[in-house]
C-alpha cells in the first residue's frame, strides 16, 4: 500500500547518533522539533512516540476528562476518538462534507446545539491530507467556547489559503508512521503557541518529570511517550527534503487522476479551491453507489493490487458499538462514504507502469461485479 522513502542522508544521520553516546533527549530531537515547528508556523513542537500519543497528551493537557464531551468526526482512524476515551470523555460525532470528507462546520454547529451534555471541545481531522475548514471551525469553536485540538496527523505540509495544517487550535498533532508523507518510523509531534502547554506536554511525555531535570522526581502522572534520537535523526533528514517528498506524492496523485479519468464507476479525489497546497496522505476513490466495494477489493487482490477501506466509520466499529450501542443511520454522509471509499496503492515513487496496472485492474474488477 505504501513505501517510505529512505535514502543515504537518513542512514548517515542515524549512524551519527549510533557513533555518539546519546540515544534519548539529544540534539536530534531538538533539531527535529525546531524543523516541525517551522513547517507548522507554531512556536513550540514536542516530539512524541506516535500521533496517538500526541493526541492523548493534548487531551490531557487541556483538562478534558471524565464526563466531558468533544465534537469530532467518525470518519477517521480510531486514535482521534480513543484519545478521549482514555481520559473518560466521550465523542459527539458530527457529519462530514461529501467532497473533502472533513467535518462539516454546519454539522458541528448542530451537534453542539443538540447534544444533552454541552461539549467543551472540538477535534477536527485533516482527512487524507486536505486541511479542514479552519476559519469556519474556528468561528464555531469561539462562539461556543470550545477547546480545539487539530488532528493534522495526515496533513503535514498541507495548506489552506496559505495557512499550514496544524495551525488551528491551542494544540495540534502530526504523525510520522511509515505510510505518511515523511516518516520517523514511529513517531509524532504536538505543536502549540502556549508556553504553559508546551511545558506541560513535555512533562507528560516524560513520565511526569518536572522541568528541573531530576530524573527520579515526578510532579504529575505522566507517560512514556518519548521519541528516541534514532527516530528523530530519520525525521531531520526527511524534513530536509520535505518539499521534494510532497511534490513527488502530488505528481503521483496527478498521474493517478489522469489515468483513472476514464474508469467508469468511480469518483476521483477532489480538492477545494481553498486548499492551496495538498500534501497527499493516501489516494482514495469513491465507488459508485450499488458497487460492492469488498468484491472490488477482492478482485484487485486477485490481481495482486492491495487496497484499504479508508475509513470504516468509528461509530460502527465493533468495540464502539459494544460500548455505546448501535448508532447506524446517525451520520448519513459519513456512512455513505465509509461504504464506498477505497484507497489504492500510493507512495511518491510509483511508476507510470504501476499506475496503469492498478487502473486496468480496477476497471476489470468493477466490470466483473457491476
Amino acid at each position: 500500500m505504501s513505501a517510505p522513502d529512505i535514502g543515504p542522508r537518513e542512514r548517515a544521520l542515524v549512524a551519527e547518533v549510533m557513533n555518539g553516546t546519546q540515544l534519548s533527549f539529544g540534539p536530534m530531537i531538538e533539531r527535529f522539533e525546531a524543523g516541525v515547528a517551522a513547517v507548522a508556523r507554531r512556536r513550540f513542537a514536542i516530539a512524541v512516540s506516535s500521533g496517538t500519543a500526541g493526541l492523548h497528551i493534548a487531551v490531557r493537557a487541556l483538562g478534558i476528562g471524565l464526563g466531558d464531551t468533544v465534537v469530532t468526526t467518525a470518519f477517521s482512524f480510531v486514535a482521534s476518538t480513543n484519545c478521549f476515551l482514555y481520559e473518560g470523555a466521550e465523542p459527539v460525532f458530527a457529519d462530514i462534507d461529501p467532497v473533502t470528507f472533513n467535518l462539516d462546520p454546519a454539522a458541528v454547529e448542530d451537534a453542539v446545539r443538540s447534544t444533552e451534555r454541552t461539549p467543551i471541545g472540538l477535534l477536527p481531522v485533516d482527512v487524507f491530507g486536505q486541511p479542514c475548514d479552519l476559519p469556519r471551525l474556528a468561528a464555531v469553536a469561539k462562539a461556543h467556547g470550545l477547546r480545539v485540538i487539530e488532528d493534522a496527523c495526515e496533513a503535514f505540509g498541507s495548506m489552506r489559503d496559505g495557512r499550514p495544517a496544524g495551525s488551528l487550535g491551542e494544540m495540534a498533532t502530526f504523525a510520522f508512521y511509515p505510510n505518511k508523507q515523511m516518516t520517523t518510523g514511529e513517531g509524532g509531534v504536538i505543536v502549540t503557541d502556549d508556553p504553559r502547554l508546551d511545558a506541560l506536554a513535555r512533562s507528560l511525555r516524560n513520565q511526569g518529570r518536572g522541568a528541573g531535570g531530576d530524573w527520579l522526581t515526578h510532579v504529575r502522572l505522566g507517560y512514556n511517550y518519548r521519541l528516541d534520537e534514532l527516530s528523530a535523526a530519520v525525521g531531520v533528514a526527511q524534513l530536509e527534503r520535505l518539499d521534494k517528498l510532497i511534490d513527488e506524492r502530488d505528481d503521483v496523485a496527478r498521474r493517478y487522476s489522469a489515468t483513472l479519468a476514464g474508469v467508469d464507476g468511480i469518483t476521483l479525489p477532489r480538492l477545494v479551491k481553498e486548499t492551496t497546497r495538498m500534501s497527499w496522505f493516501v489516494y482514495v476513490v469513491l465507488l459508485a453507489k450499488g458497487i460492492d466495494r469488498d468484491a472490488v477489493a477482492d478482485g484487485l487482490a486477485r490481481q495482486h493490487v492491495p487496497t484499504r477501506p479508508y475509513f470504516r466509520p468509528i461509530h460502527l466499529q465493533p468495540y464502539f458499538r459494544e460500548r455505546f450501542g448501535d448508532r447506524e443511520g446517525s451520520l448519513p454522509v459519513t456512512e455513505d462514504v465509509g461504504r464506498r471509499a477505497l484507497a489504492l496503492p500510493f507512495h511518491g515513487r510509483l511508476s507510470d507502469e504501476s499506475i496503469g496496472y492498478v487502473a486496468d485492474a480496477l476497471r476489470e474488477a468493477i466490470s466483473t461485479v457491476s
